[in-house]
């Protein structure tokens, strides 16, 4: 069942489908990653680009749940950020694409909430 979205701001980001998929820069247009559907809950990410352009992405749902603040990293399977207490993949950013980021994401099942700087 599709999820219906409370928020969603993109600035200078798109994304292949409604609320997740492929990531782009909408300066340069190159792949910055890819927002896994199924498995988050909130998304807030702030990046600069290679290519200087700064951008941001918040996503949320109306059954979303606030998060719990973790202590624990996100684990990489494959290039992927995954929850690090069920191992759900959640975000893959493509560090030879970004300048730097910071990200903060919350995990659907367990109810998790990580960040990340770069």
């Amino acid at each position: 069942m599709a999820r219906v979205l409370k928020n969603k701001e993109l600035v200078n980001t798109k994304l292949a489908a409604n609320y997740g998929g492929w990531m782009y820069c909408t300066e340069c247009g190159e792949n910055i990653g890819y927002l896994c559907y199924q498995t988050y809950d909130s998304l807030n990410l702030n990046y600069e680009c290679k290519c200087g352009s700064k951008g941001s992405a918040v996503i949320d749902f109306d059954d979303s749940k606030t998060g719990i603040e973790c202590d624990k990293e996100l684990i990489t399977i494959k290039n992927r950020f995954c929850c690090s207490d069920d191992n759900e993949p959640l975000i893959t950013l493509l560090d030879k694409k970004l300048a730097h980021y910071d990200l903060k994401i919350t995990c659907k099942s367990c109810g998790n909430s990580y960040k990340k700087v770069q």
